[in-house]
């Protein structure tokens, strides 16, 4: 029987640490049939790890997800993981693999929401059009959760996921209409329809997974506490190190000798998400050390994801150039402003404001 006050008295001497410990225990209590997903990251790791020490080896059915498209680091991780803790993992197939949903509904770009939203709009055969919301959805009217995204058209709801959130993605996207097909439905098959099918019929009374909210995006942004109660038949679902933050994890790490993956060791990457994926702001330094350590799978990274890096990088030099050309007419400002002379009165309050 796990002892809570054993395991407190154990633990670093972090509040945070502690607080998840102990949510854990309770947690874990109060459930009999639970499932876990294992990614091989980190937060995956400190996540087991705080599961097992909490009481839920014998009420855990522990998951591996494969989406097709996985390092081979990963994979042997989940090995050691199975040693060290001597458990088993299950390794389960995607519905249909990233490369398999690529080819048929498209490529991801950008961002999650972005690729939904863009292929939502090519499925309407949208023209790429910088016209009033109330026009476009005249000429679209089955789209108007996309073209609310498109137009930036508030609707009380968060602003946080509209075009301008991606500077000059709109005018690039009208100068430089996607010639391919953008989705995000890989994420559907390799991730969400395969753990439904996982879970139908087992019973289980709660899932587990290493979201934290220190990641931001919208997986995390999602929820509000590290706990979610089911409704209508759903799941509880449950996120042990939703509260920590980078140095929370490290001093867990460090303190309970928690070793990562080759990923994170050798490699150097700093996250482990879809290999290759296009979402990853970092994807440049992400296929260098695909082509460097698993050269293999970075080609076939190249051959899903190809077009979207170009697509991206095209964006990103179009962004840069339209911030410089934002920035000139200001800097012509200031600079006329020095040679004119400024009344004495208001010379103190353009001095106070970094102005020439």
């Amino acid at each position: 029987m796990v002892d809570i006050e054993e395991i407190l008295s154990s633990a670093p001497d972090n509040f945070v640490i502690k607080n998840a410990l102990q949510k854990c225990y309770e947690v874990l209590r109060e459930h009999n049939n639970v499932m876990c997903s294992i990614s091989g990251g980190a937060d995956s790791d400190v996540m087991l790890d705080m599961i097992l020490r909490c009481g839920g080896r014998d009420k855990t059915t522990f998951v591996f997800f494969n989406t097709g498209l996985e390092y081979k680091a990963t994979l042997e991780h989940l090995d050691e993981l199975e040693e060290k803790y001597k458990i088993h993992i299950e390794r389960v197939r995607a519905v249909k693999s990233i490369p398999t949903s690529c080819r048929e509904y498209g490529i991801p770009f950008w961002g999650k929401h972005a690729s939904e939203m863009i292929y939502r709009l090519q499925k309407h055969g949208f023209k790429w059009e910088d016209k009033p919301f109330e026009e476009l959805i005249e000429e679209y009217p089955h789209c108007k959760t996309a073209l609310e995204w498109w137009c930036n058209k508030r609707t009380g709801k968060s602003n946080l996921y509209f075009i301008d959130r991606a500077p000059f993605l709109k005018e690039f996207m009208i100068q430089n209409p996607p010639q391919f097909k953008v989705s995000d439905m890989c994420c559907e098959y390799a991730k969400k329809k395969v753990s439904h099918r996982f879970e139908k019929g087992r019973d289980f009374d709660m899932g587990c997974t290493g979201v934290r909210k220190a990641e931001g995006g919208i997986r995390s942004g999602t929820f509000t506490d590290c706990f979610s109660s089911g409704e209508n038949g759903r799941t509880d679902m449950f996120r042990p190190i939703f509260w920590f933050e980078d140095s929370d994890k490290d001093e867990y790490c460090k303190h309970y000798g928690i070793v990562h993956s080759r990923c994170y060791t050798e490699y150097g990457l700093k996250r482990t998400g879809c290999v290759g994926c296009p979402f990853g702001k970092n994807f440049e330094q992400e296929l260098e050390i695909l082509h460097k350590h698993e050269p293999q799978l970075g080609i076939a990274a190249e051959n899903v994801f190809g077009i979207s890096y170009e697509y991206t990088r095209q964006y990103l030099e179009f962004r840069d150039k339209m911030k410089q050309q934002k920035k000139r007419p200001l800097k012509a400002s200031c600079a006329g402003l020095s040679r004119r002379t400024i009344n004495p009165e208001t010379k103190s309050a353009y001095q106070g404001n970094g102005r020439e």
